[in-house]
């Protein structure tokens, strides 16, 4: 099969196409004719060596997938030959086949074709655990996200506002602003232009946040917790600004703060599982009723993966980039929103 394979840490050039056996569907598992794979930040930290795949995991990068099971391990018992599904995988989306857990696959919601079902897993999974459960968010609350218009910020933003929360964010330019309040911000903040703290003070009366969805850390921490109203939680997913900060901890004991994260790559089929039959039972039907959708603006086929991390990289993106496969017949680039 075809696969991309990160030949030495770098830069999006060090990603090649190269053939590979294809793989057998082990004990629990099944493997997926890929017909589409989502493009996330983490795939990028991979191939920079800084995000090894978790112990017996392929090094094929890639962590969502939807396409076409073709044949099922031992012990599977809901999925068939011939299923068409999403799934989140630990490793292994770039190529014409991957095996998934069958925990951790879901089917392709109605009225949603293959690439857009490629875009939910990781952003989706990502969101509801860390919004929903670590987070707590609920009607009423205020949320503050960050990077609003990526691929996690499109899926947080709908799903807050269509659980009743007031959702304020950030993002680096006027058009992605705009994107930010198509989808149902209150409020999207030019960090470029504005100073968020100033701005969540201004639009809760001085309250600040409940939750704080946070892809930065580093020197965003401090900011972070003056915006976060008393009994808030900040919610760390990402470290792109840094992996150290120094915290004034008598701010989150007068507030009565709560600071927590969480990675989802290294947790087992059956977390996973529990979050995707979450996600089965509340979003689901949200996402093939219409309320909520997968905000794709780019694809590219598979042996264009380097051209897909450039694009991510250059900050010009707008919520999810997929890569298609031959299954799919490789569609031209398209701009969907």
């Amino acid at each position: 099969m075809l696969a991309i394979k990160i030949t030495e840490f770098g830069g999006p050039d060090v990603l090649r196409p190269i053939e590979v056996p294809t793989p057998a569907p082990g004990a629990g598992e099944v493997l997926i004719r890929t017909h589409a794979a989502g493009v996330n930040h983490p795939d990028m930290v991979q191939r920079a060596g800084r995000y090894p795949p978790p112990p017996r995991v392929t090094d094929i990068p890639g962590l969502e997938i939807a396409g076409e099971i073709v044949a099922v391990g031992a012990g599977c018992a809901r999925w068939r030959v011939g299923d068409r599904v999403c799934a989140l995988v630990a490793g292994g989306g770039y190529a014409d086949y991957c095996t998934a857990p069958e925990p951790q696959c879901l089917p392709i919601p109605r009225g949603l074709d293959m690439v857009q079902a490629a875009a939910l897993p990781e952003t989706f999974f990502t969101v509801w655990t860390n919004v929903f459960e670590r987070g707590a968010l609920t009607a009423g609350e205020t949320i503050l996200i960050h990077g609003g218009a990526g691929g996690i910020g499109t899926t947080a933003i709908q799903l807050a506002r269509v659980f009743g929360a007031t959702v304020l964010t950030t993002a680096g330019s006027p058009e992605k602003c705009r994107l930010c309040l198509d989808l149902g911000a209150a409020r999207a903040i030019n960090y470029r232009t504005e100073d968020f703290v100033e701005a969540v003070k201004a639009s809760t009366a001085g309250a600040g946040a409940n939750v704080i969805l946070d892809i930065l850390c580093g020197e965003y921490m401090t900011r972070n917790l003056r915006s976060l109203a008393y009994d808030g939680r900040l919610v760390i997913i990402a470290l792109q600004g840094g992996a150290k900060a120094e915290i004034d901890f008598r701010h989150v004991l007068a507030r009565r703060q709560t600071i927590t994260g969480s990675s989802l790559r290294p947790r087992t089929p059956a977390q996973k599982g529990a979050i995707a039959a979450a996600l089965e039972e509340k979003v689901w039907p949200l996402l093939e009723s219409g309320s909520v959708r997968p905000i794709v603006t780019r694809t590219l086929r598979l042996d264009q993966a380097a051209d897909a991390h450039r694009h991510l990289e250059s900050g010009a993106h707008q919520g999810k980039v997929v890569l298609t496969t031959a299954a799919l017949g490789n569609p031209k680039h398209m701009e969907q929103f």
